[in-house]
């Protein structure tokens, strides 16, 4: 492969009550996808568990049973064994993160020798029917996040994050050649989708990030039903021109591409996008 090509790959899995068990796939499937080519690998939002915030409970309070666990701690422990067991470059999803009494959704990269190198707490927290999130997490207190690997530069952002795209901009500005989101997001029984086909929305949200940042953007999702929730799936890969390169089912399963770095930088230079940024024009943005 060359040096300008990297193999990503997303772990599309099923969640179930017990969090050893989803923890212990999540490791299988790490291998599964390595033995396949994959140079970088993601896990979904909150991969031990099954999506607690569906109850607008308070922390630690809900039907599921939840761990919230510490940075380091047992889960970051065990994915990093499994980044240097198998030598791949790891997005560890994100963990429900408890440090000194403050909660956080919190994602890890981890390098082929299994070395923590990132560290990004969820900046955008929703509260909405069926994803009452801000029961459990605080906003992130990291700021952004864009770490320079072996297989380019990369940004992490989390779920909601997608729908914003001063958080996308803000990675690209950080030289972000690729952006992945491990995501929780479906379906909830009794929510129409009045507004239309939400996973439509959702995936060209994210492609425009792609474009208008020449960066590779890449969704790790869930799948399956959870109580009222039915995760859909359709992680994905799109390269930094907006086009889909690959797109996974609604079952669990691994969905990989082979992106190319250069072409990202052909089209920052090409459109010249942030040659052309006019940052004092945009003072209304930052304004609450």
């Amino acid at each position: 492969m060359s040096t300008n090509e990297a193999k990503l790959s997303l772990v599309q899995m099923k969640m179930v009550s017990e969090p050893s068990a989803n923890l212990k796939k999540a490791v299988a499937m790490i291998a599964e996808a390595a033995t396949e080519g994959a140079e970088i690998v993601c896990l979904p939002e909150l991969f031990s568990t099954p999506y607690f915030p569906q109850y607008d409970l308070a922390p630690g309070a809900s039907k599921y049973k939840i761990t919230h666990d510490t940075v380091p701690g047992e889960i970051s422990r065990v994915l990093s064994k499994a980044a240097a067991d198998n030598q791949v470059i790891l997005v560890g999803g994100s963990i429900f993160e408890e440090a000194e009494g403050h909660f956080f959704n919190t994602s890890l990269l981890f390098d082929q020798q299994g070395q923590t190198i990132g560290v990004y707490r969820k900046t955008h927290i929703p509260h909405d029917e069926k994803f009452f999130e801000q029961s459990y997490f605080e906003p992130g207190d990291t700021g952004f996040s864009v770490v320079a690997t072996a297989k380019g530069k990369i940004g992490t952002l989390i779920c909601y994050d997608q729908w914003f795209p001063e958080a996308a901009r803000c990675n690209a500005l950080l030289g972000a050649d690729m952006v992945f989101y491990p995501t929780a997001i479906g379906t909830a029984q009794g929510i129409e989708q009045a507004e239309g086909d939400w996973q439509s929305a959702w995936e060209n949200v994210m492609r425009g990030h792609a474009i208008a940042n020449g960066m590779v953007v890449a969704a790790c999702n869930r799948v399956g039903v959870e109580d009222t929730m039915t995760f859909w799936g359709g992680s994905f890969v799109i390269d930094a021109f907006g086009k889909t390169l690959v797109r996974g089912s609604a079952a669990e399963e691994i969905v990989s591409a082979t992106i190319n770095l250069e072409h990202g930088r052909d089209i920052k230079e090409g459109w010249r996008f942030f040659y052309n940024r006019r940052p004092q024009c945009y003072d209304l943005i930052s304004k609450e």
